[in-house]
């Protein structure tokens, strides 16, 4: 695929909001989220999670969770993305270990990546860690650069990193033929509550997908020239 090609790509995804009945294979669908799970992530923690919901009696009930939008019921399956607020514990070390065993990192910039990861996540000594990561940065910036904490802001950080992973699902699944919708408007405790998502993690978009029944969308974007800036505002 050739620039011109990936820009129409884009261009052509469309937020549907309507789908045929049509199936999708599950194996189509792992697909996607087989090339989607490449997405970057920070310090390559991989904390995106999918739920992927096709049974029609759990639909019914995501419905529900997503404020009765129709597309939850209609699409041929829904994908929920989560972050994992435990990210650090559960993956740092196998995903190190995995990195020595490709020849992706070395022994010194292990023991980078695993300072960096505990100053930027740790909440030690005594779980207070982020109160000074929260308290200090403030001050700091008057004579260096700081950046935010994950120990601090870990929904920001878990949303910034799950948002690649849906994005790239969204083109993946067009690029398939596939249409997509990401949807805000679900109340997270109830969709944690019909799929059983633990509470480690953060429940954060809500994707349908499937075959779109609206035809050909059209829409618009402002000039892009009026949201360029070089070499800053």
């Amino acid at each position: 695929m050739n620039l011109n090609e990936f820009e129409v790509l884009v261009r052509t995804r469309r937020a549907v909001r309507k789908f045929k009945p049509d199936p999708v294979g599950e194996n189509l669908l792992r697909q996607l989220l087989a090339i989607c799970h490449w997405a970057p992530s920070g310090y390559n923690l991989q904390p995106t999670h999918y739920i992927l919901v096709m049974n029609s009696d759990v639909k019914a009930r995501l419905c529900q969770a997503c404020m009765g939008q129709k597309q939850v019921l209609e699409a041929a399956a829904t994908v929920v993305f989560t972050g994992d607020r435990c990210v650090v514990e559960n993956n740092l070390d196998r995903m190190v270990e995995l990195e020595k065993a490709a020849g992706a990192i070395s022994g010194k910039y292990e023991k980078i990546l695993r300072y960096y990861v505990s100053l930027a996540f740790s909440h030690r000594p005594l779980g207070l860690g982020w109160l000074w990561k929260a308290c200090l940065p403030p001050l700091i910036r008057w004579l260096r650069p700081v950046p935010a904490f994950p120990a601090v802001h870990k929904q920001f950080w878990l949303a910034k990193q799950t948002m690649l992973n849906a994005m790239i699902f969204m083109l993946a699944a067009r690029a398939a033929g596939l249409a997509t919708v990401p949807m805000e408007g679900f109340d997270e405790t109830r969709v944690r509550k019909v799929l059983n998502i633990p509470s480690t993690q953060a429940v954060l978009l809500v994707v349908p997908v499937g075959y779109a029944a609206d035809g050909e969308l059209k829409k618009s974007r402002l000039p892009v020239e009026d949201f360029i800036h070089r070499d800053g505002w």
